[in-house]
């Protein structure tokens, strides 16, 4: 029986995948990985999402390719793409025994080499970014408010209100005041050194961290652009947040979007998913993809 089954779903994945192909780019000296999920029925008028996974995270985390198979499932394509943060060729989570040098600003530039490999695929493409991934893909949109995009997904979005937290709990969770920390850090940048090395107690979700000067400085100042919401509302383009009812992690996603979703006219569509967390596992996968399936079609 069990044999039937999994025939039954091996049957099943090949009707919803034509392809699943890796893809590599060479972005700043390193080569960049990522993956291409194709469905059965493809061309280049099928819409492609390109997908941007969260803080130190990667492209085969459960909630990028569970989502990416649930789309593909829905005739929808997907480019999933690893940050480079600094290395060649990375995969999985990042180890934060190594070394780190990478800013949030990195993923801009990335971001836009990857937009550009997979226009080579579909002539529809849509932008998603997974927590702070959504924030940088928000930045890269607020710079670039001309890109060849349809729309953008922002799934579970880093707010303002949570980095701020990151910044006030710094003491309480590593044991150290940021403040010297980050005086030291921006005291080298100053001086033209920003590539020198810093040992902190920790550094994002890293203990005992070795970290660049201009590392710790972008992931601890102040900065308007941690606002999302903020970003979002000078941006042009159809726009789809989904927040998650169970999230813990970003809990303020909905309050963040929703006096920029009810303005009159606005571009940017606020929804809520009840039974979702953070990661939008499992059936809150197949939620969010329906979701995005819907604005996509609305969107083209």
């Amino acid at each position: 029986m069990r044999w039937w089954l999994a025939l039954v779903v091996s049957f099943i994945a090949s009707i919803a995948f034509a392809a699943e192909e890796p893809r590599e780019l060479t972005i700043g000296g390193r080569t960049a990985l990522g993956t291409l999920r194709l469905p059965a029925q493809s061309g280049p008028g099928v819409p492609l999402v390109l997908m941007t996974h969260g803080t130190l995270a990667h492209k085969d985390m459960e909630t990028i390719q569970g989502l990416s198979k649930a789309l593909a499932e829905r005739g929808i394509a997907s480019l999933a793409h690893n940050l480079v943060l600094g290395l060649d060729r990375r995969t999985g989570m990042y180890d934060c025994a190594k070394p780190h040098d990478y800013v949030t600003d990195d993923a801009v530039v990335e971001i836009a080499a990857w937009l550009s490999e997979a226009r080579k695929t579909s002539s529809h493409v849509f932008v998603l970014g997974h927590s702070r991934g959504a924030n940088q893909l928000a930045r890269y949109l607020a710079a670039n408010p001309k890109a060849a995009v349809d729309g953008a997904i922002l799934l579970a979005p880093a707010t303002a209100s949570i980095e701020a937290g990151l910044r006030d709990a710094y003491a309480e969770s590593y044991g150290q005041r940021l403040a010297p920390l980050l005086d030291k850090a921006e005291a080298a940048i100053a001086a033209g050194r920003g590539g020198d090395w810093m040992s902190v107690p920790g550094f994002i979700y890293c203990r005992d961290a070795k970290v660049t000067a201009r590392a710790f400085a972008a992931f601890y100042r102040a900065d308007r652009r941690q606002d999302t919401a903020a970003l979002i509302a000078d941006v042009s383009l159809p726009v789809l947040v989904l927040a998650a009812a169970q999230d813990k992690t970003v809990p303020d996603v909905a309050a963040s979007f929703a006096p920029l979703a009810s303005r009159a006219g606005s571009r940017v569509r606020l929804e809520t998913i009840d039974d979702a967390d953070h990661f939008f596992r499992d059936l809150a996968a197949e939620d969010a993809a329906d979701r995005i399936a819907g604005f996509i079609a609305a969107a083209r």
